[in-house]
């Protein structure tokens, strides 16, 4: 969370919308409305990033001030690595919040979309010194993929950003301490997904420690093999997931689209 309400610095041009780009913006707008439908939103704080195709160094984030459930796919705003806006826009980013995903967007290729949340259960689960225990399937899936990045205070410095970004390396997932979760994708629908994962395995953990009895882990040998199963030699999670996620946004409400 950050509090500074951080106007941007210069205005650059920015042409029409590539098609590319527009199916970017409808698919970085699903996923704040799907975030917000399910509970994952913190009032206006955490945000989804996206990289505009075809334009380096550009990305789309949601305006500030706006709840994710008001995110469309026309008023999401393009900024620069910096968090300058590019293009007219009517509303102010906030810069110092995106921060953290300019971060890793810079350091890792394969970081198109980049989602931050506060989750309850991620949180909790965060400050927990053994973090995300192999206690479900749904964790299995991070087993030995899963970064920790300890907190360091409100205000996200450069210094911090190497810091965090070698924590990551190359793993997919974060545990930010005390703070929230982190996932990345080379697709919105693959880090939304892998959100999705995340933050019900740290649901199951937290619900089975209120039994106050020892949890039943698998030995190591079938978490990582397990592990290996559901990583599924690399394939890009949320391709078939998405499809009907969006359906079911279509259902509930199109405005998403416009």
């Amino acid at each position: 969370m950050s509090f500074a309400h951080s106007p941007t610095g210069r205005i650059a041009e920015s042409g029409p919308l590539s098609e590319a780009e527009q199916q970017t913006r409808i698919d970085l707008a699903a996923a704040y409305r799907l975030a917000a439908l399910n509970g994952w939103d913190d009032l206006i704080y955490t945000h989804i990033s996206a990289s505009v195709p075809g334009e380096p160094g550009h990305f789309l984030i949601n305006p500030f001030g706006l709840a994710f459930d008001e995110v469309c796919a026309s008023n999401l705003v393009k900024i620069d690595i910096a968090g300058n806006i590019v293009g007219a826009s009517e509303h102010a980013v906030n810069a110092t919040g995106f921060a953290l995903h300019a971060a890793v967007h810079a350091a890792r290729d394969d970081a198109f979309c980049v989602m931050h949340l506060h989750n309850t259960a991620g949180v909790a689960v965060s400050a927990q010194p053994a973090g995300l225990l192999p206690a479900s399937q749904h964790a299995l899936r991070f087993y030995g993929q899963l970064a920790y990045h300890d907190y360091e205070g409100l205000a996200f410095t450069p210094a911090e950003g190497e810091r965090l970004v070698a924590h990551l390396a190359d793993k997919p997932a974060m545990l930010l301490r005390n703070h929230g979760t982190l996932t990345l994708g080379c697709t919105v629908a693959e880090a939304y997904v892998l959100m999705a994962t995340l933050l019900k395995a740290c649901e199951i953990q937290i619900q089975a420690q209120t039994c106050d009895a020892p949890l039943i882990v698998p030995s190591d040998a079938v978490a990582a093999r397990t592990a290996e199963q559901l990583y599924d030699g690399g394939a890009i999670e949320g391709a078939l997931e998405w499809p009907a996620l969006l359906r079911k946004l279509d259902r509930l409400d199109r405005t998403y689209r416009a």
